[in-house]
């Protein structure tokens, strides 16, 4: 049946009809911008500061299982022809946001930019000098990258129940401290992982009781604690460890090789000659992940982030979900804290974290408060931070503390959003008094 207007006349859309609304295109340009800004830079490297030469890449090390020979391409035309590469691409990203059908720029574009930006930015760094050790900077990366995916994994669990984790940099540095005091005693660095993984969770008791208890502000309770844990840890250190070294020289976890897999170029001494605690980060990302998406429990702790009140109607205890599941994220950013102590080094230093759990915190907003995309960008940033080592070995000409700056540049795009539109669970951050 068709219904008429005043006049009588038929509608455009019968009543039976389906109504069928299109979807509005968000277009931001905060991605070709950037690109835009990258593009001119590498035409910078090309023509503005151009260096002569050849770079090299080394691409195996003495233990692989057969070697590839070193890659050496000619610094200056190298440079020029990947830089007019990346204008293009930085073009191409402008068409898609224009005239896309999605408005936005698409992942791979994005990862392509990057990979070729690096490369350009290696081969000019490296004209002239010795050879770039491919091996070598993929694994101080992941070494680098380790505190700060199992950092941020704990931020993804914690704000996915809820809860704004802002005391990551207090959870890695307690649980550094305890692995180190506790392995040192036992001499055993088995159970200093475990009072790594106790030290997180006392910490994050702390920030969940006051947070979902006693309803305090969670970033002011995050901030607290950071402070404390750090002024705790400096007394502790200077009163009782620098007095008995015996509690503070540890025993380091070794490199266990996997058979076969260990010996491929290139993958194989970055990801398969680890210590334990870089195998466990492996299947803490995907059991996060399995968890959170694959499970009843995750299901309800996403539920209880998103609308605590609908959990609460359904018969989910709120508060009693945000509470334990705080405590997982605070164990396992507990064991990322274990890592410098025995994994990187073999004693507690102070403040030794160095900002780390602020960096995590920023890689939990760039990806997305997604545990998978949380530690690529864990990855990106251990890189960066590495990148001015591999640099300074091959004697490159940039200025070290330019390279310095690398991860907490980065860390500011993450924040200001250039990745994308980042939405957190709609209810992070939001106290809620059970019913």
């Amino acid at each position: 049946m068709t219904i008429q207007n005043a006049q009588g006349a038929a509608p455009a859309v019968s009543a039976t009809a389906p109504i069928v609304r299109e979807k509005a295109i968000v277009r931001s340009l905060k991605i070709p911008i950037v690109l835009d800004v990258f593009a001119v830079a590498a035409l910078v490297f090309a023509f503005g500061i151009p260096r002569s030469g050849s770079s090299t890449f080394g691409l195996s090390t003495s233990t692989d299982f057969f070697q590839i020979p070193p890659v050496t391409v000619p610094t200056l035309g190298t440079v020029v022809v990947v830089a007019i590469l990346l204008v293009g691409l930085a073009i191409v990203a402008h068409l898609f946001v224009a005239r896309g059908a999605i408005g936005k720029v698409p992942l791979w574009l994005a990862a392509v930019f990057a990979v070729l930006f690096l490369f350009l930015f290696l081969t000019w760094a490296a004209a002239g000098l010795r050879s770039v050790p491919v091996p070598g900077l993929l694994i101080g990366s992941l070494a680098l990258a380790t505190p700060l995916i199992f950092g941020s994994l704990g931020g993804v669990i914690g704000e996915r129940a809820g809860v704004v984790n802002v005391a990551i940099e207090a959870q890695l540095l307690f649980g550094a401290f305890s692995a180190a005091v506790v392995g040192s005693a036992t001499h055993q660095p088995i159970v200093g992982l475990l009072a790594a993984v106790v030290g997180g969770v006392l910490v994050s008791w702390v920030l969940a009781a006051f947070a979902i208890k006693y309803l305090v502000d969670q970033v002011i309770v995050g901030v607290v604690l950071n402070v404390l844990v750090t002024g705790l840890t400096n007394f502790l250190y200077s009163k009782v460890l620098t007095a008995d070294p015996a509690l503070n020289s540890t025993t380091r976890f070794p490199k266990v090789s996997i058979p076969l897999l260990s010996d491929i170029p290139i993958i194989g001494p970055v990801l398969f000659k680890q210590t334990i605690i870089i195998y466990l980060m492996y299947v803490a990302v995907f059991l996060t992940w399995y968890m959170l998406f694959k499970t009843r429990w995750g299901l309800r702790v996403r539920a209880v982030g998103e609308h605590p009140t609908a959990a609460d109607t359904v018969g989910i205890k709120v508060q009693q979900t945000r509470f334990w599941t705080v405590s997982i994220a605070g164990a396992v950013a507990g064991i990322g804290g274990a890592y410098y102590t025995l994994d990187a080094v073999s004693s507690f230093g102070k403040e030794m974290t160095n900002g780390a759990g602020f960096i995590a915190l920023a890689a939990v907003i760039f990806g997305r408060w997604h545990p998978i995309k949380a530690a690529l960008a864990g990855l990106l940033f251990g890189f960066a931070t590495n990148l001015q080592s591999t640099l300074g070995i091959i004697g490159s000409p940039v200025p070290s503390e330019f390279l310095l700056m690398l991860p907490y540049v980065i860390t500011i795009f993450a924040v200001a959003g250039l990745v994308g539109q980042s939405r957190p669970p709609a209810a992070d951050g939001k106290p809620y008094i059970q019913s």
